[in-house]
């Protein structure tokens, strides 16, 4: 046996202990607040012997981190968050007396999570998905969460077929595979026996499913609410978030190099903007219209596979939100926050929207199943910031200690002269009246059957481009559902969605056209609208984008330091890229890199800059990851700035000059567009 001898691993060479807890330093304890000596070794019998039970630090230690994972959320599982405000900008008290929305410069705490919706929690942030866009305001009266996605509209209209649609989305069930994509047998099986489902699919086939950025990605409340004044006045509303950097998307190609280049893309632009004061912020915009325009609209307004275009109703823009907190904790914040439909404050209000009602329900639901407990709106995170107080007791994880003896409603405790505990006041919030009969039974109104016009009329308002991009992902997507008739089926909805579309997918997959599906109700042309296209609307700006500098051994110092402040002067960020990080000999000085050749491809950056010489060209020409940085970057319609010395390397990537590749002084210019127009050299699109 080797000797007996031991080394105590919080000692010092000395041989004394260190002194951990010092200063402003707090000591380690147990939960129970216990100090611990030693957070290295277990309590042993002997240096060789056993560990003992009664080592209370480690078993507690192990319990806690045994006992770590919750249940992820079925849906929108990947998400990431941050704290804010909400400012209101035009107060509307005549339309609503929520609080929030009655004076000019008024300011509430906000937490806003953004989230895929197919993937689980591990899963990667840039796969083709509808993203979540919730927002919880801590109001003064109480907290009222918006929850809503990136796309205006949802799959179904009824909440009972919501299981089915997330079944089919997700992993299938014997295989469990794919992870975080609809490219597969069981969604476009769903989706192709419910054509309802056709106007959201051609949302997240568009660009719109595979977005920039969470900064540069638009929110809408989906349905249609109701707001209530103080006499009791209703109006209809449906509420949207526009970014303010405007709504960008990536690629198609780009979105799948993005998921293998930073499985955290989206989480880390969030986090970083945040960090460097690069605020986040959204217009918070609402459509007024009452019962009469709905009435004379060809559609019905509680159908939430509809939208209202923004040239019959305009958007009024009442406030805004501006992200610049980020979560002290993961788990404790973005894991734990729990938002519910059925949180709205005094002046908003449901309406009977099917699907709407159903979420009214089951959100409560699904927060007992992952938080453990009724008592989650305990969780600072959840916890409204207004006072509460009512007669709901006990429960797992009580943390309140109610006093007194009234925990029931209505009581005379007052009369004995004690506190008798809250009571209902007038102010509180009331449901709208509403008359309401009819006959129990299962059915949809006619008016829910149109399930092809809105979805045409999506295809009619984009550009020639747009319409590409949709075809193509359709044709992606089929290609990878292996049962032909799911395919023949999808190809006859798309005919009657527009004959264009059913010509391109077909062709692209090398399948002959079947017949066209017969409608419920035959489709109507409606009136395109230009508000529905990402490009017709594209900003033209360098703030909240990033600019790669790629440089090497002998590049000029002073040309990156003048297109750095060009960029940073646009609002634009830079991120210099070379092919090692440590102190690279320039002319003019030396420089560090923030991020190594290998490790940082373009597709992570909105524009590149090549500041070489031509030997340091050549050289790189050489160097696969070089020609796929400038390849990539051309491919993926982006600007490209060089300097004189880097056509060596421009060739070798095969770049072709057009609008979007510059000189040097040109880029801070050019990186604020993509460059569609190149697409057709670059790649067949259906």
């Amino acid at each position: 046996m080797a000797d007996d001898k031991s080394f105590d691993t919080e000692k010092g060479s000395g041989g004394e202990r260190h002194q951990i807890a010092t200063g402003d330093t707090p000591a380690m304890t147990t939960n129970f607040g216990v100090p611990i000596s030693d957070n290295q070794n277990s309590l042993k019998a002997g240096a060789r012997g056993p560990t003992l039970l009664e080592d209370f630090v480690l078993r507690e230690k192990i319990f806690h981190f045994d006992h770590e994972r919750i249940p992820e959320r079925i849906v929108h599982a990947r998400g990431s968050a941050a704290h804010g405000y909400f400012e209101c900008t035009d107060p509307i008290p005549e339309i609503s007396r929520a609080s929030l929305f009655s004076k000019k410069g008024k300011k509430t705490p906000v937490f806003a999570r953004f989230s895929t919706v197919a993937g689980g929690a591990g899963s990667v942030d840039t796969p083709r998905d509808v993203r979540g866009f919730a927002v919880k305001f801590y109001t003064d009266e109480g907290n009222w969460d918006l929850v809503g996605n990136n796309i205006p509209v949802f799959f179904i209209q009824d909440a009972i077929k919501f299981p089915d649609l997330i079944h089919s989305v997700k992993m299938e069930a014997d295989r469990a595979y794919p992870q975080a994509a609809s490219a597969h047998d069981t969604f476009w099986d769903f989706v192709s026996l419910m054509p309802e489902t056709l106007h959201t699919l051609i949302w997240a086939m568009s660009d719109r499913g595979i977005p920039r950025s969470l900064r540069m990605m638009e929110g809408f409340g989906v349905h249609t609410f109701k707001l209530v004044n103080e006499k009791g006045e209703e109006t209809f509303c449906k509420f949207h978030w526009r970014p303010k950097l405007g709504t960008q998307s990536f690629v198609w190609d780009e979105s799948a190099k993005a998921q293998g280049a930073d499985n955290d893309f989206h989480r880390r632009d969030l986090w970083e903007a945040i960090e460097r004061g690069d605020h986040p912020e959204w217009d918070f915009a609402v459509q007024i219209f009452d019962k009469e325009l709905a009435e004379s609209l060809p559609y019905d307004v509680l159908d939430a596979t509809k939208i209202i275009p923004e040239e019959i109703v305009p958007l009024r823009v009442i406030g805004r939100m501006v992200l610049d907190r980020n979560p002290d904790n993961f788990f404790a914040e973005t894991e734990q926050a729990a938002f519910l439909p059925s949180n709205v404050v005094p002046g908003i209000d449901f309406t009977d929207d099917p699907l709407l009602q159903g979420r009214l329900f089951s959100y409560l639901d699904t927060q007992k199943s992952r938080l453990g407990t009724t008592n989650f709106h305990q969780i600072p995170i959840n916890a409204p910031k207004c006072p509460f107080a009512n007669m709901q007791r006990d429960g797992l994880m009580q943390t309140h200690v109610p006093k007194g003896r009234a925990n029931y409603e209505p009581n005379s405790l007052n009369e004995a002269g004690e506190d008798p505990g809250p009571r209902p006041v007038s102010t509180g919030f009331r449901s709208a009246e509403q008359h309401v009969e009819g006959d129990k039974l299962r059915m949809r109104l006619e008016a829910f059957g149109d399930f092809y016009s809105q979805p045409r009329m999506y295809w009619n308002s984009m550009t020639d481009n747009e319409r590409a991009h949709i075809a193509s992902a359709m044709v992606f997507e089929l290609s990878k559902v292996g049962l032909v008739h799911i395919r023949e089926r999808m190809l006859g909805h798309l005919q009657v969605l527009h004959p264009d579309l059913g010509r391109r997918v077909a062709d692209g997959l090398g399948m002959e056209l079947p017949a066209p599906a017969e409608p419920f109700k035959q489709p109507i042309d409606l009136e395109p609208s230009d508000a529905l296209s990402i490009q017709k609307n594209w900003q033209k700006t360098l703030q909240g984008r990033q600019v790669a500098i790629l440089f090497d051994e002998g590049s000029s110092k002073a040309e990156i330091d003048t297109l750095k402040k060009a960029v940073e002067a646009e609002k634009g960020t830079v991120f210099t890229v070379a092919p090692k990080v440590g102190g690279i000999s320039l002319d003019g000085g030396t420089m560090e890199a923030d991020g190594q050749l290998a490790g940082s491809p373009s597709v992570l950056f909105d524009a590149v800059a090549l500041v070489l010489t031509q030997d340091a060209a050549k050289k790189l020409a050489r160097d696969s990851a070089a020609v796929g940085f400038v390849s990539d970057a051309f491919a993926h319609l982006k600007a490209i700035g060089a300097s004189g010395g880097a056509k060596p390397l421009l060739d070798r990537a095969g770049v072709e000059a057009d609008e979007g590749i510059t000189d040097l002084a040109g880029l801070p210019d050019a990186a604020k567009l993509r460059y569609w127009d190149r697409e057709p050299k670059l790649r067949d699109l259906a």
